[in-house]
């Protein structure tokens, strides 16, 4: 588990629902059992700094790092979708992005990046991208890059093959049933699957949790959630995201202590960061 995705997750997951700030020596001691050290926690740090997702901010504890509003409105929205409780309601419109060409590969890979993390999958092309859903960062994302766009709402005949077009819901399909079984093998046996060495109940319950969350979380990039209407009948999809709502909400009181202890300056024994 890199840093920064660690550090994205702990936010979103966690410290979004506390003020969204917390001391450095908190966030390393919290990411120390996930594998990650603080020379790499600091150096994660400052590279969201610099790409605007922190900013420096003081806290009881301590030199800390806080939430830009760009980041909280990423981290709600990704949330939305992570435990599915965006409304789902499709009206049977598309939102259709027509992008002007990006010349150099390099910002070309970042907006793909981008659109597809919002939810948008390529027609045919770099240049026009479609969602069942319209997404409020589009012009954010777009305008870092430079790109100009326009915008449309689209209807089709057959919706349903427009999202087997855009979106290989074989694979998909199968990366969610995959994804299935190595959770239920990591819930009932983290030791063997994570080799986990630890008693403290807590702090197991976080770390297990944090795996479910990291592996489910990459299904953004993949899934923007399709409507029920455009999926194939028994879709692995659902068991899935069963799954990760019955085991993150039974996970959560446990790893939630082990994050306010870390949180509770009294209970650091020196400042790791």
């Amino acid at each position: 588990m890199h840093a920064r995705s660690a550090l994205f997750d702990l936010f979103g997951d966690h410290l979004r629902r506390r003020g969204g700030r917390a001391p450095v020596a908190s966030l390393v001691r919290i990411l120390a059992p996930l594998g990650v050290a603080a020379p790499a926690v600091r150096t994660a740090i400052s590279r969201m700094v610099r790409q605007g997702w922190l900013v420096p901010a003081e806290v009881d504890g301590g030199r800390g790092y806080a939430l830009t509003d760009r980041a909280r409105q990423r981290l709600d929205d990704a949330a939305a979708r992570i435990y599915r409780t965006r409304d789902r309601g499709w009206r049977g419109d598309w939102d259709l992005l027509v992008l002007d060409p990006v010349p150099s590969r390099a910002p070309r890979d970042r907006v793909r990046a981008a659109l597809a993390f919002l939810g948008y999958a390529p027609l045919g092309g770099a240049t026009t991208w479609v969602s069942p859903y319209r997404s409020a960062e589009v012009e954010s994302a777009l305008a870092a890059e430079s790109v100009t766009f326009t915008r449309f709402e689209a209807y089709d005949g057959d919706p349903a093959a427009l999202a087997r077009r855009a979106w290989n819901l074989d694979t998909l399909g199968a990366a969610y049933a995959d994804w299935h079984a190595q959770a239920r093998r990591l819930v009932s046996d983290p030791e063997d699957v994570l080799g986990l060495d630890t008693p403290a109940d807590d702090e197991r319950a976080f770390v297990v949790r944090s795996h479910l969350l990291h592996e489910w979380r990459k299904f953004l990039f993949t899934d923007p959630g399709l409507p029920v209407e455009l999926l194939p009948a028994e879709w692995p999809g659902h068991d899935a995201a069963r799954f990760f709502t019955e085991e993150a909400s039974r996970l959560l009181p446990a790893a939630s202590r082990f994050v306010d202890r870390c949180l509770d300056p009294d209970a650091m024994t020196g400042d790791p960061a």
